[in-house]
């Protein structure tokens, strides 16, 4: 979209890691270490806090909905270089 801001995914990974530690929900750990676009959609990626087993945690459901909310709030806004 041509009203969407490039950015690189540096400074979007700045950004992101920022809204996460202000949000409310936030989970000591919790950080966005790798994202990408899909269908004009930014997709972030980080640790799921899963437990030894492999299995998700009480954490992981935090983790997950806190990368559905940088989705939702960061792509209307920016597209990657």
């Amino acid at each position: 979209m041509a009203d969407k801001k490039p950015i690189s995914k540096v400074d979007l990974l700045m950004i992101a890691n920022q809204l996460i530690q202000d949000h409310e929900h936030y989970v000591e750990g919790m950080k966005a270490t790798q994202v990408e676009e899909k269908a004009g959609i930014l997709v972030f990626k980080g640790e799921y806090f899963l437990d030894d087993n492999g299995l998700p945690t009480t954490k992981t459901t935090a983790v997950f909905n806190m990368f559905k909310y940088l989705a939702h709030h960061l792509s209307s806004e920016f597209t990657l270089e």
